[in-house]
């Protein structure tokens, strides 16, 4: 009997798709940020659903600041939803926590939690506690999209440009992978923009990855324009920056693809609009899951595959 860690987590999400039948009103279903179900043809609404966990030892460190753990829990999701074009509504956050844990340390969590999801409108409306270790937070949380106006990871063509927020790598070593900043505003307005659109949770090479799977298309990436962590600048070599910035995670930037018709002056529109960083960093192509790039040698070859998967 196959284990998970022989399977994967792509395999295991592909075997439980297969379990799960979809039913009605459901638009999106497994497989992309998140969730979205018809709603309220009245109001011409449509709901988005996500969840996540962050787990000690997993997610944060033994000891962590209370009010990071909290931060990043919603930042998860506020991320998720940013990734669809969501307003954040509601959410539910789930504690596990070992019995010896110190009332004071959990309403810091708590504190941390409620203050980036007041910032996006997110309210936490409930939960549930349970008593177990490692200390966790299973956070659920919907927001709300134009009926129709869900930006999924499906919707790139070839000759779109490829584009990220923010830079990339060296998560973990800065403190980003806790404190990151969700690009909620900016996700809401690009669904003017993109073709398709996820956040870099697990690396960008195999985001980059899911995306052009689920579009049926290509990428060429270009080293050289990948923005990576400005941490990196005096602590690794060449290679290194790129690596990490290819493959660490946890950098919450959106990636996305825009639209061939709306190419022309996006970048003045996102630079009026914004002073978040955003750089195109390749081009989708016609060859059906092919990932390439031009390396720092100058040479077109397939992207070396890596990032975080779950049980690999």
């Amino acid at each position: 009997m196959a284990h998970l860690e022989q399977v994967g987590e792509l395999e295991l999400i592909r075997q439980l798709a297969a379990v799960l039948s979809s039913g009605p009103g459901v638009i999106t279903g497994i497989g992309d940020d998140c969730a979205v179900v018809s709603y309220n043809a009245q109001d011409n609404t449509d709901l988005v659903f996500t969840s996540d966990a962050v787990i000690e030892g997993t997610h944060f460190k033994e000891g962590c600041e209370p009010c990071r753990i909290g931060h990043k829990a919603v930042g998860r999701v506020l991320s998720d939803l940013a990734a669809m074009g969501a307003v954040p509504r509601w959410a539910h956050i789930n504690l596990v926590a070992p019995p010896e844990a110190e009332l004071a340390y959990i309403r810091e969590i708590y504190t941390g939690a409620q203050k980036l999801a007041g910032r996006h409108g997110l309210v936490i409306c409930g939960g549930d506690t349970a008593s177990s270790a490692p200390l966790a937070l299973h956070v659920f949380a919907a927001g709300t999209v134009e009926h129709g106006g869900a930006v999924t990871r499906s919707g790139a063509a070839a000759g779109q440009g490829i584009y990220v927020t923010g830079t990339l790598g060296f998560s973990q070593q800065t403190g980003k992978h806790l404190d990151f900043l969700p690009r909620v505003a900016e996700g809401r307005w690009l669904r003017d923009y993109a073709g398709a659109m996820l956040d870099v949770s697990d690396g960008l090479a195999v985001d980059l990855a899911r995306l052009i799977q689920a579009s049926d298309c290509g990428a060429l990436l270009e080293a050289d324009l990948i923005p990576v962590s400005e941490f990196a600048g005096a602590q690794a070599a060449p290679s290194e920056k790129l690596s990490h910035a290819l493959y660490d995670g946890e950098d919450f930037e959106l990636l996305f693809t825009v639209r061939q018709e709306k190419a022309s002056g996006f970048m003045d529109a996102w630079q009026s609009a914004f002073n978040t960083p955003c750089r195109r960093i390749g081009t989708t192509t016609a060859q059906s899951g092919l990932l390439e790039w031009i390396n720092p040698d100058n040479q077109r070859a397939p992207l070396p595959q890596g990032g975080w998967l779950h049980y690999s």
